[in-house]
């Protein structure tokens, strides 16, 4: 993705004060007056709800894009660079995810903190991006829990004085994450062999499908390249025929179009909607990371238990 003028540090100085003669953008969170809790900035939604939840009141925890936003190709805008420059910690996820953001990060001056730092990471396995790195890590419940000790001590370096709230706070949330996903294991292991394959639009499941013991198939690996190939599709419609996938997938904050397409071609069930790179807002389905998984994980629980109907391509016996 090309690099944009106001990179440069004068440039992003002119933007500052451009920004700051602006109306704020609708869904900026802004400071209450007297307010002089240290600021910490996510680069989306999920890692800012997971630090909140480590924050408590000791901190003001804000997401850069907005609820619903889609991460991969976001292209940050003057103000962003004028609400990271105000910013004492900088959250982002790593793993190649924000890639657009790495300038960004450098010339905001603030502290960074990578949240996948330890992570194991899942290379994408086919296609033109096979070899690179799944940034998804979140999405896996045991990766989560990680990123949580990962803020804990981000935190804890911001603000020795409230170290043993924070600890407290994370280890609370890792047992909140880990109910959540042990609630839904047992209906995913109850499934058969033969319903064990997740089929999604974007490749972003690798991560989950593996605490899960899932096989995976997707028609993209990640959103910043979401057009899909004859070749692929091709590939994807003959997988889900051939191990029988009861039921696909599609992500919210992309068109599930082709999938239904899909489904349509295979006889498949449309399974639902998956949420991945965003919550949605406060009264929607996802306000916040626990509700993203127990969604998630209901829904393709649900989904891989509907009874398949006959593919087009199969007929009827006469």
């Amino acid at each position: 993705m090309r690099q944009r003028a106001w990179w440069s540090a004068a440039t992003a100085t002119a933007a500052l004060l451009l920004s700051a003669c602006a109306p704020s953008p609708a869904g900026t969170p802004t400071a209450t007056p007297g307010d002089d809790r240290p600021v910490v900035l996510a680069t989306f939604t999920v890692l800012a709800d997971l630090a909140s939840e480590v924050a408590g009141p000791h901190l003001r925890v804000e997401s850069l894009t907005r609820a619903g936003a889609e991460i991969h190709g976001y292209e940050p805008t003057p103000a962003d660079v004028a609400r990271a420059s105000e910013a004492d910690l900088i959250l982002d996820n790593g793993l190649g995810l924000e890639a657009w953001f790495a300038q960004f990060v450098r010339d905001s001056g603030a502290p960074h903190a990578v949240l996948s730092a330890g992570i194991e990471p899942i290379a994408i396995a086919g296609g033109e991006a096979a070899g690179h790195i799944n940034p998804h890590a979140w999405m896996s419940p045991e990766n989560a829990e990680h990123y949580v000790e990962n803020i804990v001590d981000a935190f804890s370096e911001l603000d020795p004085a409230h170290a043993a709230d924070y600890r407290a706070n994370g280890d609370a949330y890792r047992a909140k994450i880990e109910s959540v996903f042990s609630d839904a294991q047992g209906r995913i292991d109850a499934l058969p062999a033969t319903d064990r394959t997740l089929v999604t639009c974007e490749g972003a499941f690798s991560y989950l499908a593996r605490d899960l013991g899932l096989s995976e198939h997707y028609l993209w690996p990640v959103n910043a390249e979401q057009q899909i190939t004859a070749r692929r599709m091709a590939a994807v419609i003959d997988a889900v025929r051939a191990q029988d996938v009861p039921a696909v997938f599609c992500e919210s904050t992309v068109s599930d179009r082709a999938m239904r397409q899909l489904a349509d071609d295979t006889g498949a069930a449309f399974g639902g909607t998956l949420y991945v790179d965003s919550l949605s807002a406060p009264d929607g389905p996802v306000p916040d990371y626990l509700s993203l998984l127990r969604v998630n994980l209901d829904t393709i629980a649900t989904g891989l238990s509907t009874n398949r109907t006959a593919s087009p391509s199969e007929g009827t016996a006469p």
